[in-house]
């Protein structure tokens, strides 16, 4: 991918996710990454929060979570730790992380875009979170110094963006010797074709720019990180893909794209995925 590809791809998930927070207020039009935030099916597995958690959050929070599963669970915070979040959104998982280290340790959320940044700061003040602080920036570019993170998690934004080794190396960057990196993310069990890579709706929607498993595995070892681990959670059939289809803006689907024949070269091929990884001690 080009600087202007790259460039471009930025600014039209910016402007995607800009509308969503934007929405955030009005929860019958929220809507992201993995489709609606309110849609019937959830083939990706937004609805990993329980009631527990849900509870703990302002409304608008929880509108505006447009991830793919709930990696404050599966990441096992211990309290004390220091949390970082990659495009932390609405900043659901980052109050989540708050409460589960304590008083004694911090959770950052890093996004690229204003509206979900000032939206996050919002919920922040609503939740009456302490421990947690929002940062303006990308994540193949962190703000924050060399190992100062025992745990960085996500929800569905590594896919998003246009160099993935980057943000694998800052990731390593910031972590300390012995900390480790649990996100959920979508992951194929092939590479797609370049006409498919193409379609930036299908960057939006979480799966153009979705690595293959494997190069998920050697892009992770190249950075440094060991003990990774790819947890399969959900893989998308003709069903999920049909009703995530219906949700795509159409603007960002290109003239002469056959909608059906794109399904069935993606049955079975995206995946919803729990990644774990550890940078050594």
């Amino acid at each position: 991918m080009t600087t202007n590809d790259a460039d471009q791809l930025r600014s039209v998930v910016r402007e995607h996710y800009g509308q969503a927070a934007r929405a955030a207020g009005s929860p019958s039009s929220g809507s992201g990454c993995c489709g609606e935030a309110d849609a019937g099916p959830d083939p990706f597995g937004r609805s990993a929060y329980d009631a527990g958690d849900q509870e703990l959050l302002p409304e608008a929070a929880l509108v505006a979570s447009l991830g793919c599963g709930n990696p404050t669970v599966r990441a096992e915070l211990s309290p004390g730790e220091v949390v970082l979040d990659l495009g932390s959104g609405g900043g659901i998982d980052v109050l989540l992380s708050a409460r589960r280290v304590g008083p004694g340790g911090m959770a950052y959320g890093l996004d690229m875009t204003p509206d979900m940044h000032q939206l996050a700061q919002r919920n922040q003040a609503h939740a009456g979170v302490t421990n947690a602080e929002f940062l303006l920036g990308t994540i193949e570019n962190i703000p924050l110094p060399d190992s100062t993170v025992d745990v960085i998690i996500s929800n569905c934004v590594v896919n998003l963006a246009a160099d993935k080794s980057a943000v694998f190396a800052e990731a390593f960057r910031v972590l300390r010797p012995g900390g480790r990196l649990a996100i959920s993310d979508i992951v194929l069990s092939r590479p797609l074709p370049p006409h498919l890579t193409a379609i930036m709706g299908l960057w939006t929607g979480c799966i153009a720019g979705a690595l293959p498993e494997a190069v998920c595995r050697d892009e992770l070892a190249a950075a440094g990180f060991r003990d990774v681990d790819i947890e399969r959670s959900n893989v998308l059939g003709r069903t999920d893909l049909e009703s995530m289809a219906s949700q795509l803006d159409p603007a960002l689907i290109p003239a002469g794209i056959d909608v059906t024949s794109t399904i069935d070269e993606l049955d079975g091929v995206v995946i919803s995925a729990f990644i774990r990884a550890r940078k050594p001690a």
